[in-house]
């Protein structure tokens, strides 16, 4: 059995669409697979993390705050989960949606914070509490020379269990609010 030209060429954009989700779900696991083995490996965000995933022009929006560009954004996220001693993020249902060289994505989020002990003394409490959120992740992701990157993330808590963080950000604050009153 042969196959035509625009039978071939069919397969092909099917596979090459195939490879691009596959792709983009693997940028997106070891993201978030990253954000928990980073600092509990002895290691630091740094700018070689930042490019692994992110573009440059990268934009992004969470509870805590928002970044815009790859500069600094390393160490914005080693003073966020330096707040913790471990933490564990799990994704799933990844919707990709995609155009050409760049895709719509967004994912749902488990993400557990144990604490300090140093937060768990100040508070009374016993080491092992945790700060739990489940949330959603959206953004873009483009095709770059080197791979897909994400180039705008915008995370948002859809729930949250426990005490946040003895310092939080007025946004942070503002969410955890929002979510307390049921909005």
């Amino acid at each position: 059995m042969s196959i035509s030209t625009a039978e071939f060429a069919a397969l092909e954009r099917r596979v090459q669409a195939l490879a691009d989700r596959a792709e983009i779900a693997s940028l997106v696991d070891g993201y978030l697979i990253s954000l928990d083995t980073v600092p509990r490996d002895g290691g630091r965000f740094d700018e070689a993390w930042a490019r692994r995933y992110f573009t440059s022009d990268v934009r992004i929006s969470t509870p805590v705050g928002d970044h815009q560009g790859i500069e600094g954004l390393a160490e914005a996220e080693q003073a966020t989960l330096g707040k913790f001693e471990r933490t564990q993020h799990v994704g799933a249902n990844y919707l990709i949606a995609l155009d050409g060289d760049r895709a719509t994505v967004r994912w749902s989020a488990i993400m557990t914070h144990v604490h300090l002990a140093t937060t768990q003394q100040a508070r009374g409490e016993a080491p092992g509490g945790h700060f739990d959120v489940g949330g959603t992740f959206t953004g873009e992701a483009v095709r770059t020379s080197d791979g897909w990157r994400l180039r705008s993330l915008d995370v948002q808590a859809v729930w949250t269990t426990g005490q946040g963080p003895l310092a939080l950000t007025p946004k942070a604050e503002a969410t955890l609010r929002e979510l307390a009153d049921g909005a």
